[in-house]
């Protein structure tokens, strides 16, 4: 992670950017397979400085553990540690594959521990107002924010535009599902564009129709995932990239969270399981 109390979580690159302008526009992702590694733990006798931040790590894995157990998502406040304590956290944590952009002021970055997220929010002027860990699938109070101010419907624009085709009944499908959003057991609803017959037209009308929301998320490993939040509730627009930056999958998802962005549960219990032996180093 980077400095306590400014700035991104995840170096450059990693962060996503904003959809700008009047078609889709396809991010330009990092070289080669990005590689991820298990935190740099901190030593036993550094610990014994940062009493506070391995209080913190203590009550992350009794969140963890609540959660595994059924829970709802938990949070461990961070902002009352100094800079010492806060580095240590971080260093307990490392950076995983997941980061999340909420508009300007909220970054979320997975730590190494899959369900334990970093989240940052702070004002217009950069300055940190919370910072937490929340143990969840995905962070708690982005998801809820994802579609504030969201429309409960595609929009059909009004104007007829020229070489469009497959788009109005692709909109039609989506606000079938929209309603569906959030069943218990629905595994949410899926069009593989890639698979469509489409114009750039079809895209752009698809685009405006569905609006732009706030709330970005990007999974790097092999290859990268870009997923945005539309204007319209329960929407988003999917994109898988390979290894050499070649999009090969854009879909549009009807669920409360795309999967990929996801733990599972067994991902959650490993965590638990990894974060004991963990702090163990420091009883």
């Amino acid at each position: 992670m980077n400095d306590a109390h400014g700035g991104a979580l995840v170096g450059p690159g990693s962060q996503p950017g904003d959809f700008d302008g009047g078609r889709l526009d396809y991010m330009v992702m990092p070289d080669g397979m990005a590689i991820f590694s298990a935190a740099n733990v901190p030593e036993a006798d550094e610990a014994q400085a940062v009493p506070q931040g391995v209080a913190a790590g203590d009550a992350i894995l009794a969140a963890l553990i609540r959660v595994v157990a059924g829970a709802r998502p938990q949070q461990v406040d961070l902002t009352h540690l100094d800079a010492a304590n806060l580095a240590f956290v971080d260093q307990l944590l490392g950076e995983g594959e997941v980061s999340v952009m909420f508009g300007t002021d909220v970054q979320a970055q997975e730590s190494v521990l899959a369900g334990v997220w970093r989240v940052r929010e702070s004002n217009a002027a950069g300055r940190r107002l919370r910072d937490y860990v929340d143990c969840a699938p995905f962070p708690a109070g982005l998801a809820e924010r994802a579609f504030n101010g969201a429309r409960g419907a595609a929009v059909l624009p009004e104007t007829a535009r020229p070489n469009i085709f497959n788009a109005p009944p692709l909109i039609a499908e989506i606000n079938e599902h929209i309603p569906r959003v959030g069943e218990a057991g629905g595994a949410g609803h899926v069009i593989n564009l890639s698979l469509l017959p489409h114009t750039e037209e079809d895209l752009a009308f698809l685009d405006e129709a569905l609006g732009r929301g706030g709330l970005v998320i990007l999974s790097r490993g092999y290859g990268n995932c870009r997923i945005r939040s539309t204007g319209t509730r329960g929407c988003w627009w999917t994109q898988y990239f390979n290894s050499q930056d070649t999009l090969i999958l854009n879909s549009i998802e009807i669920c409360a969270i795309p999967r990929v962005a996801l733990a599972a549960a067994e991902d959650l219990a490993d965590s638990a399981e990894r974060l004991r032996e963990i702090m163990e180093i420091y009883r």
